[in-house]
């Protein structure tokens, strides 16, 4: 089992689609009072690959799917040039509800805050058991504290596969969000990094494909 650097008190059973169900009714914090859906993950029910992120946005939050805003859209290029498909990896967030402040009739994006992460975490930790990802990538520093604990930062420690149990490993990277909000001259120099990281997934898949190929 692969256990979160940050504690969880109780992990929710049942399947990925009784945890769905489960999930869309938590009042454990506030964030559902103003959520449009709850934003769970999506991808085969026993994916290799686990990519999580921090919380949705507002386009996740009308659809009740993860990553298809910009961010999303950032993500989806990098991972084809990185040669992976999207198809095959189970994504999911921290933070199950999009929060967020108004400004006239924007809605605009606000940091869930700890109290509001840990209700949250037996969540992730549900769809990590449910799914036992061999690989697990963690996009942006909630996440990444999460896996890895808070000493962990994605400016020095990003890219460097860490033992998470028995039989998987993970890595951090940055957050497509993170990258489109960098300056022009660093933003590209991010996104480049952010390719190189989720290309080193791809081999790691490549490698497990392998060997499993072999074994058979």
């Amino acid at each position: 089992m692969i256990a979160l650097a940050k504690p969880v008190e109780h992990v929710p059973d049942g399947s990925l689609t009784a945890l769905r169900r489960k999930a869309a009714e938590c009042r454990a914090c506030p964030l559902w009072r103003n959520a449009t859906h709850t934003v769970f993950g999506k991808g085969p029910a026993h994916a290799a690959a686990m990519l999580i992120g921090e919380q949705p946005g507002a386009q996740e939050d009308l659809t009740g799917e993860p990553f298809i805003g910009p961010a999303g859209h950032l993500l989806d290029r990098a991972m084809a040039e990185a040669g992976l498909d999207r198809r095959t990896l189970y994504l999911t967030n921290t933070v199950k509800h999009f929060k967020y402040e108004t400004r006239g009739k924007a809605r605009l994006h606000k940091r869930a805050n700890a109290a509001e992460q840990a209700a949250c975490r037996q969540w992730l930790a549900a769809e990590l058991l449910r799914v036992q990802p061999q690989l697990v990538v963690g996009l942006g520093a909630m996440a990444a504290q999460t896996l890895f604990g808070n000493t962990f930062r994605i400016s020095e420690e990003r890219g460097q596969w860490r033992d998470m149990g028995a039989q998987a490993r993970g890595l951090a990277t940055w957050h497509p969000s993170a990258v489109l909000r960098m300056r022009e001259d660093r933003r590209h120099q991010a996104y480049v990094e952010l390719v190189a990281d989720l290309h080193e997934v791809a081999i790691a898949l490549s490698t497990l494909s392998e060997r499993r190929r072999v074994a058979l």
